[in-house]
């Protein structure tokens, strides 16, 4: 065998873990992350990769979106914009300033919704999920909840009524079928339990609609039982009325039960979401009869669902603005008042795609099948994951794709916004 003369061949050396995480700074991400990138690419021999990959740490991180897809209440982006800003300073969040004395953090804020639904009292959680939990597991442990088979409703994320009625210790009582259900139902529950029945729980079916051969009770119907009506309305309407708003309620908001109403009309409890029609951060609102929300607050679970202070800030800051009527500059009822025209005339000022008109949806779970009437702009083809995937410093667009188009909806995007928008629909390729 002749000895050859090629040189032995050598796998090049990879970069430290420190070098190779220096050079991914422009990410913008603190050193002790893109280490953790260096490490994980250079033990698995990927070191080309590390780059891509410190953009993907970067792209799970949350970080504000414009909001393209007409859904105005969108879950995966937040529910109901909201801008808030506290100062780095100690609040009195626990502390009564009149006495001196420690006092409830929820206090503040739960005083000026049971003003603005005019209730006796009202309690914030942290969600209105944990308001039905709390109010069941206070006032039903052990005992039976008579409920519509027609309102056992499922929410996003696979939570459902009967599950969240379990981990309060209440007992499910079902009255009525699917699609009709009457008083009558609800009186023959009542009187086979005897004194065991606790409550009778009327659940808005906010992400549903039950059409056709359909009956249900509602709140007016179902006082004079002897037992608590807890209403869960779910959506966070405050007022039927609208009184923040100039000139009527927007016609889409037709039959959508509303706090004050519904304790108008003689439920004992009522349950509404701060994240949705509200417009505010994600809390739980729970007002009504004095006796039952004290019995909340006094209940176990009421310290481990409470806000925070921010979250509480936030919506004391909501709370007020309903209470001088200067709630229609909150962001989503700003955005939710546009007219067409203002719409339309901004799709055109764009200089990208073609303007449109469009429908735009409620989203949160809230007003199943409504349309709201909105304007945007159309381009050809599929562009989300461009939209989407900006590079770092730009902000993602998140879009919608329809008949082969891409859309835009302007009715979810902030007018301050148009001009970054533009000119990242004018950088997508014709």
């Amino acid at each position: 065998m002749q000895p050859t003369d090629d040189p032995p061949t050598s796998t090049p050396r990879p970069p430290s873990v420190d070098a190779l995480a220096r050079s991914l700074r422009s990410t913008g991400l603190p050193q002790p992350l893109l280490v953790d990138v260096a490490r994980r690419v250079i033990a698995e021999r990927r070191v080309e990769d590390a780059a891509a990959e410190a953009e993907a740490v970067r792209r799970r991180l949350l970080q504000p979106v414009i909001n393209g897809t007409g859904v105005l209440l969108h879950t995966n982006l937040g529910r109901a914009p909201l801008g808030y800003t506290a100062a780095a300073t100690p609040t009195n969040l626990e502390l009564r300033l009149a006495d001196g004395r420690r006092g409830s953090r929820s206090d503040h804020v739960a005083t000026l919704f049971a003003r603005l639904v005019d209730a006796d009292a009202a309690l914030v959680v942290n969600n209105c999920s944990a308001a039905l939990l709390l109010v069941l597991g206070a006032i039903a442990a052990g005992r039976g909840v008579a409920v519509s088979r027609g309102e056992l409703v499922e929410i996003g994320g696979g939570f459902r009524v009967p599950e969240v009625m379990t981990q309060s210790g209440a007992l499910l009582v079902e009255v009525g079928t699917t699609n009709r259900t009457r008083r009558a139902d609800f009186e023959r529950a009542v009187s086979t339990a005897g004194g065991d029945l606790a409550a009778v729980l009327k659940v808005h079916q906010s992400n549903y609609r039950i059409v056709g051969f359909t009956e249900s009770v509602e709140v007016p119907d179902l006082v004079g039982l002897g037992v608590p009506v807890i209403a869960d309305i779910g959506s966070g309407l405050l007022d039927a009325a609208c009184p923040w708003l100039d000139g009527p309620p927007p016609s889409w908001l037709d039959g959508e039960p509303a706090a004050r109403q519904t304790l108008a009309a003689g439920a004992d409890l009522v349950l509404f979401s701060g994240d949705k029609l509200l417009g505010g951060p994600q809390a739980g609102i729970i007002a009504g009869r004095a006796d039952l929300v004290a019995a909340c607050a006094a209940h176990p679970l009421a310290r481990a669902l409470r806000p925070g202070g921010l979250v509480l800030g936030a919506l004391q800051e909501v709370a007020l603005a309903y209470l001088d009527r200067s709630a229609g500059n909150l962001p989503f009822w700003h955005m939710a008042t546009l007219t067409v025209d203002e719409l339309r005339a901004r799709a055109g000022a764009l200089g990208a795609g073609v303007p449109v008109d469009l429908a735009a949806v409620p989203g949160g779970g809230t007003l199943p099948g409504v349309e709201i009437p909105s304007a945007g702009v159309r381009l050809r083809g599929d562009h989300l994951d461009a939209l989407r995937l900006r590079p770092p410093g730009a902000r993602p667009i998140i879009a919608r794709v329809r008949d082969g188009h891409t859309e835009i909806d302007l009715r979810t995007v902030d007018a301050a916004d148009d001009g970054e928008l533009g000119e990242a629909l004018r950088e997508l390729p014709a």
